[in-house]
């Protein structure tokens, strides 16, 4: 059973123009007391001030790609992000942090998403607690060799909220007020589970488990096709064999030839076409949850 959780960080701008995080963070920042909970201790966080200010993902390099071991202990690093994260590292962990919650956008039409890296049961019962007063909301498990990379593997319990599709460097008021209720329903969970509810009454959680990431067809570097536009914007819908994939600059279809239904996210997010991901294929799976 997980115990009391009472120090948690609220992180925004770890990518520079994200902005959704940035200006929660700034609102926050600004009354407090809409975030105050009883047994909570909450810290809010702008992480790459210079990414913010000049309206970028990052600097040098991605931030949340930083946060490694090896970096963290590399007396010579020399790039920005790199030095960036061991300071946000020493401060978080200064802080006696229990759990991060890393808020990111993206231009792919996640909806409302709470990404987790493993099957921690407290996740998962948080995830159905969470499911269950706003079924918008899905739980996306996307555990990968850089999961120990990224700003919200410090604490064991941290997760990211990730929301859209909503342009880079752009706000939109919809999904601002979206993700400010979703923190605000994160919170009063995590205080409810202090006060003695550990949401034993919820059994059950729909889980998307990602287990490919693709890239686009490529000659060398090069791309030679693009997202379907049957597939563009359908984050989180079913794809069957045989259906169409990729549409080349010639016109030409190609379709999914898998053996087995799957449900794509991060289609065609903009900030992955450097990382050669046009989009992560999951399963979908209904988890029954046992008791802390």
């Amino acid at each position: 059973m997980v115990e009391k959780i009472k120090n948690i960080a609220l992180v925004g701008g770890t990518h520079g123009n994200e902005m959704t995080g940035v200006y929660l963070i700034k609102k926050f920042k600004s009354y407090p007391h809409l975030i105050e909970r009883s047994s909570l201790d909450i810290k809010t966080f702008l992480a790459n001030s210079k990414a913010i200010e000049a309206k970028q993902r990052y600097i040098e390099t991605d931030l949340n790609r930083c946060f490694g071991k090896k970096n963290l202990e590399d007396g010579n690093t020399v790039l920005y992000e790199q030095i960036l994260a061991k300071n946000i590292a020493r401060k978080i962990k200064d802080n006696n942090t229990d759990l991060i919650v890393d808020l990111h956008t993206t231009t792919s039409q996640m909806g409302l998403t709470i990404i987790i890296c493993d099957g921690h049961p407290f996740h998962l019962q948080l995830g159905s607690y969470l499911t269950s007063i706003n079924p918008k909301i899905k739980i996306l498990k996307y555990s990968s060799a850089q999961e120990d990379l990224l700003l919200r593997s410090i604490t064991k319990l941290g997760f990211a909220v990730e929301v859209g599709a909503v342009a880079q460097g752009v706000l939109d008021a919809g999904l601002f007020q979206e993700t400010e209720q979703l923190v605000y329903s994160i919170l009063d969970a995590l205080d409810k589970h202090n006060q003695g509810d550990n949401f034993d009454s919820y059994k059950s959680l729909i889980l998307y488990q990602v287990i490919e990431r693709i890239d686009y067809p490529r000659d060398g570097k090069e791309i030679r096709a693009m997202v379907h536009p049957n597939l563009q914007f359908k984050d989180y819908q079913p794809l069957n064999p045989g259906d169409p994939l990729f549409l080349t600059f010639e016109g030409k279809t190609i379709s999914y030839e898998g053996d087995f239904t799957v449900y794509p996210v991060f289609i065609n997010e903009a900030a992955y076409y450097e990382k050669g991901i046009a989009m992560c294929f999951t399963e979908k799976q209904e988890i029954v949850i046992k008791n802390n």
